[in-house]
């Protein structure tokens, strides 16, 4: 399934969060979306990009914007990671990774010269109407908010 791009209706979804609901990408309709793709809970760079948008949430909700964050993680491990950061927006648990690689972010990776497959860092803007106005490849977490927010 080939990666969606700018302008592309956004895959849709209906995932578990670290509370327990689910969440659908359908009914966030009429709200921009910042949905941010990640490797792992509770690891150096992952918990840098999450805490960056937590300390600017209010900036992004001004925007009109919702925040989502998603990996491969369970939902119990998700909690772990919302409660020891205090993480105020929902973070989905796609272990099936059929969301994953919708999005094309399931992709071969190299590290220390070991190739593997996993979530490459990415971050789509989805517009009110279920769009994808932006996509943020390759993400480099210092700074990154402040290029999501300056895109919103």
């Amino acid at each position: 399934m080939p990666a969606p791009n700018v302008g592309d209706t956004a895959p849709v979804f209906t995932l578990p969060t670290a509370d327990g609901s689910t969440i659908s990408l359908k009914d966030l309709r009429g709200k921009k979306v910042v949905l941010f793709f990640y490797p792992k809970d509770d690891t150096p760079g992952c918990t840098k990009e999450a805490c960056s948008f937590r300390d600017n949430l209010a900036r992004v909700k001004r925007k009109g914007a919702v925040v989502l964050g998603m990996s491969a993680d369970s939902a119990a491990s998700h909690k772990k990671f919302v409660d020891k950061f205090d993480l105020p927006f929902p973070l989905l648990s796609d272990e099936s990774k059929e969301t994953i690689s919708a999005y094309g972010v399931w992709q071969q990776k190299a590290f220390m010269g070991r190739k593997y497959m996993g979530i490459v860092r990415t971050t789509f803007i989805i517009d009110e109407k279920g769009k994808i106005a932006r996509i943020f490849p390759n993400v480099k977490v210092e700074g990154h908010t402040d290029e999501v927010l300056e895109a919103l």
